[in-house]
């Protein structure tokens, strides 16, 4: 007599099971590992001093993020935009910060002023005053 795979215990449908749990077993440890990662960094940032320091508005980025649920059978879609802002320090050395929306259409490329920051965590920018006498330099 003839064993199908399909109607026997160890065919491939029972995979389909373990395919399942490896998957959320993935997907979970990946989520598991961005928490642990967001938590590290969040620690280091307040375990780095707050520093103050001359620098160069040289870039300026979006990334926007689309999204598309289904609510009660009605799909939508969302969009969302992160804000990024590169400064150049006196020391060569350039950062990039996650910025607010609203910090974003402040700054422009080329602005001189003062950063502020704690680790990767942008705190304030102060741009200097066009004309304005600028005490460091006198």
């Amino acid at each position: 007599m003839y064993d199908s795979p399909f109607n026997s215990g160890f065919g491939f449908f029972s995979i389909i099971p373990f395919i399942v749990a490896l998957g959320f077993l993935i997907v979970g440890s990946m989520l598991i590992l961005n928490i642990i990662r967001g938590i590290g960094e969040w620690s280091r940032n307040n375990n780095s001093p707050k520093q103050d320091e001359r620098a160069l508005v040289v870039a300026k980025r979006t990334n926007v993020s689309h999204h598309h649920h289904t609510n009660q059978n009605v799909p939508s879609s969302s969009t969302s935009t992160t804000y990024y802002a590169t400064f150049e320090l006196m020391s060569g050395v350039r950062q990039e910060f996650h910025v607010a929306g609203n910090v974003f259409g402040y700054l422009v490329e080329g602005d001189e002023g003062m950063l502020s920051f704690q680790g990767t965590r942008y705190l304030g920018f102060q741009r200097d005053i066009p004309g304005a006498q600028n005490p460091s330099t006198t």
